[in-house]
């Protein structure tokens, strides 16, 4: 009877996991690249312009302690580089900061003077992956059956699908693959 239970309850999780694997792994985004969380030659406007963020990615600042911390702060604040009122301040030196709701969040250096020489961090996190979904890429397709064009102006309006733009790299198939394969292991 326990052995039923238990391969029950394994069976559970391998479900649990195949359909929302997704949210256990998330991207993990390393604040700077090698060069880390400092005020010195990182552009963060550019490093999160060319990244992606999702709900269940998570953000890691590695910095000097001595020197740095990481201050999530409001629009406005981070306008101002004010950071007396954070929301949340850390400073450990080496910070994993995990992104469970979407919208916009700001994070800057509270060291005066720092966040005013461009140790500030903007990001725009989206909603967690939802799977491969197809975005409609605007201008006309012709049907390669039809061998008489109609007018532009009486022509039906066709779009192509082409892949979303949210879908994600290496890393959340990496983590799907190892989650479901822990689950697989662990139900038998």
């Amino acid at each position: 009877m326990a052995l039923t239970k238990k391969n029950m309850f394994f069976t559970s999780l391998l479900i649990l996991v195949t359909l929302f694997g997704v949210a256990i792994g998330g991207t993990v985004h390393k604040v700077g690249d090698s060069k880390g969380w400092t005020m010195i030659d990182v552009d963060y406007e550019a490093w999160a312009s060319s990244r992606t963020f999702q709900v269940g990615d998570s953000l890691v600042f590695s910095y000097n302690n001595n020197f740095h911390d990481v201050t999530e702060v409001t629009h406005n604040d981070f306008q101002l580089c004010e950071s007396s009122k954070p929301l949340v301040t850390y400073n450990t030196g080496s910070d994993s900061i995990i992104l469970t709701k979407p919208g916009v969040q700001q994070f800057i250096c509270g060291v005066p003077g720092h966040c005013k020489s461009g140790q500030k961090l903007q990001i725009h996190v989206l909603p967690a992956y939802l799977g491969h979904v197809a975005a409609p890429v605007p201008g006309p397709v012709r049907s390669p059956s039809s061998s008489s064009s109609p007018s532009p102006a009486n022509a039906p309006q066709q779009h192509q699908m082409a892949p979303s733009p949210l879908q994600s790299g290496a890393s959340k198939s990496a983590s799907w693959i190892g989650f479901s394969l822990l689950a697989l292991i662990l139900a038998f």
